[in-house]
């Protein structure tokens, strides 16, 4: 089929906006593709898929290359759009509620209303951190005030050097923040609502025979305390009903985090267990539906870093344009 075979289809729509969702965008656009992106709708809460992705709750970026003095995350996500948006990328201002890849071509359904149709399309919509659900968590949050989902992301940041830290959560993910932290963090403690982690015993072990480690057991942080920057937690002990606070300058949810894949549903697009997309080969961003890819955190759990989210994205764009070519769309 030639480009014109289909008047007012698109070649590839890019949902998510995103380092993957940009990143495709801009190698698509080069290639001609004239990729339309949808990068969402506002949301109120943190927890929920944000235009820009989690880098908009990250105000300091040291550790992607090319900014040696480091970049705020909204910051760099502007920056990503404006270089996408450079070389012809449309972008509207949409949610994408439902899919239905049984159509070809294929068919997106827009929180407005509309009908989009397209040969090829990159799911690009991250996956959101799991969030306590305390307000001024989520204040400080948004504010760069001390709290993050990521220590590998933000625990080298000067302001929790040689500081005492706290972690939520019992699982691998916590082991592995807080055993991290503990290069940077003068004390680490880990909290947990049970008496054991479910954390395989050697992630476990690496946390428990820790000298900076210290794990407060059968607690749950109630409060999240200070005004510019965290300054204390308040805990309540599930067994005794005992109430104490903590003091801490570092906060680290490690509850886990939810793919955005919702809108997914009914799509046919195979999923993992946990809602994260299936790709066929561990190096591509092929899925099980022909002309649909995905990249970043929507189908990665285990690395969930800007950088591996950006390259996913040019991957995802390099395998659309030359499935699109296979396809006789130009």
């Amino acid at each position: 089929m030639s480009e014109h075979d289909n008047q007012g289809v698109e070649k590839v729509v890019i949902i998510g906006s995103g380092p993957a969702g940009w990143t495709a965008a801009i190698y698509a656009a080069r290639a001609n593709l004239s990729p339309v992106v949808y990068e969402g709708l506002p949301k109120q809460v943190p927890s929920l898929q944000l235009p820009g992705g989690q880098l908009m709750l990250t105000t300091e970026v040291e550790n992607y290359p090319g900014f040696p003095q480091s970049v705020e995350g909204p910051q760099m996500m502007q920056l990503f759009r404006q270089q996408a948006q450079r070389f012809g990328t449309r972008i509207e201002a949409d949610d994408i509620e439902r899919c239905d890849f049984s159509r070809s071509p294929l068919a997106l359904h827009t929180a407005s209303g509309q009908e989009v149709r397209t040969h090829a399309v990159i799911v690009a919509t991250g996956a959101s951190a799991n969030w306590l659900g305390l307000d001024n968590e989520q204040r400080l949050a948004r504010s760069g005030g001390g709290v993050s989902a990521c220590a590998v992301c933000d625990g080298a940041l000067p302001a929790f050097r040689n500081q005492p830290l706290a972690v939520i959560g019992g699982g691998d993910t916590a082991m592995e923040e807080a055993s991290y932290l503990t290069k940077f963090a003068s004390k680490v403690y880990v909290i947990h609502r049970r008496h054991e982690f479910r954390a395989s015993k050697a992630m476990q072990k690496r946390i428990l025979e820790s000298p900076k480690a210290q794990v407060i057991w059968d607690s749950v942080v109630t409060e999240v305390l200070g005004q510019e920057r965290l300054e204390a937690l308040k805990l309540k002990n599930i067994k005794t009903g005992a109430d104490s606070t903590l003091p801490v300058k570092g906060l680290f949810v490690a509850i886990g985090h939810t793919p955005n894949t919702k809108f997914l549903d009914c799509s046919g697009l195979d999923l993992d267990e946990k809602g994260y997309v299936k790709l066929k080969e561990g190096f591509r961003t092929y899925t099980n539906i022909p002309g649909v890819f995905a990249a970043g955190d929507v189908a990665d759990a285990v690395y969930r870093q800007a950088i591996t989210a950006a390259g996913m994205g040019c991957k995802a764009a390099i395998d659309a344009e030359r499935w699109l070519a296979e396809q006789g769309v130009h």
